[in-house]
């Protein structure tokens, strides 16, 4: 059982570090995730592993406990809703607003182990007669280190690939590899990973025409749902798209933003009003 001193030294680590709100209901959680770290790093329970981490020069510690406590769930195509919208309204949109040498850009924002940027890869390359030798470019970001190696591997095992794949773009897109499936080289080169905490500046990326910050705000505050929204809302450009995960809503958080009409989850930029966030900081 953590002490109620270490299970407080923890929720702030995270808080700091990553934006996570570690409710005091969730010591069960801290100690499934946690209690692995603890083994590998050859201590025996959370007390030792958050005096550890008290030290100097903790940082591989760090990262581990960052990686095992932020949530990696993803599938292929999660939530069908926003990939369908990106191909009947946002793409076509963009591409009748946008010259043919103004590249459309994507960002992914919580690119997890790479799902849901491989899944608009392959949008885009089944809509390529569209496109028509336009550049789209896709750019993923996460914060864990161990997410973006596996995406940048595009390895998944055959329970990862049967969560929303169809079996046609699977045989398509996906080359056997063992008991694993490998996504082809050409749409692994379609998406630029990079690492990158939300809760630092992130305003060099430049700026987007679709924003993907998918199921991640649920785990903030309101302030840092209100400050990360708030700066996205800087790195859009004046007519492009937010999409945020079906239990997320900007609503009562930023005033940046207003829900474009008969779409789930999907957001414009409020006109003629300049970034503010609802909550105060």
């Amino acid at each position: 059982m953590i002490s109620p001193d270490d299970f407080a030294f923890f929720q702030r680590f995270l808080k700091q570090r990553s934006g996570l709100v570690l409710g005091e209901d969730k010591g069960y959680l801290l100690e499934a995730r946690l209690l692995p770290i603890a083994n590998t790093f050859g201590v025996s329970n959370l007390g030792a592993l958050a005096e550890r981490l008290r030290r100097p020069g903790a940082t591989a510690l760090e990262e581990a406990i960052v990686d095992a406590m932020t949530t990696n769930e993803s599938s292929f195509f999660r939530d069908k809703t926003p990939f369908e919208a990106f191909r009947a309204l946002m793409l076509p949109t963009l591409l009748r607003k946008r010259s043919v040498d103004q590249p459309i850009r994507i960002w992914c924002a919580a690119a997890s182990s790479g799902q849901e940027p491989y899944s608009l890869a392959i949008l885009l390359r089944e809509e390529a007669a569209a496109i028509a030798g336009r550049k789209v470019e896709i750019v993923a970001t996460d914060l864990s280190q161990e997410m973006l190696k596996r995406a940048r591997a595009g390895l998944y095992s055959q329970f990862e690939v049967q969560r929303g794949m169809p079996v046609q773009l699977l045989l398509k897109y996906f080359k056997k590899q063992g008991d694993d499936w490998q996504i082809a080289p050409e749409l692994r080169q379609m998406v630029h990973f990079r690492s990158l905490n939300l809760l630092s500046n992130f305003s060099a990326l430049g700026a987007f025409d679709i924003v993907f910050c998918r199921n991640v705000l649920i785990y903030f505050d309101l302030a840092t749902k209100a400050d990360i929204l708030s700066r996205i809302a800087k790195n859009l450009k004046p007519d492009g798209y937010l999409v945020l995960g079906g239990a997320e809503t900007v609503v009562g958080v930023t005033t940046s933003f207003a829900p474009v009409a008969q779409q789930r989850s999907l957001y414009s930029l409020t006109q003629g009003q300049a970034p503010r966030a609802v909550a105060a900081a």
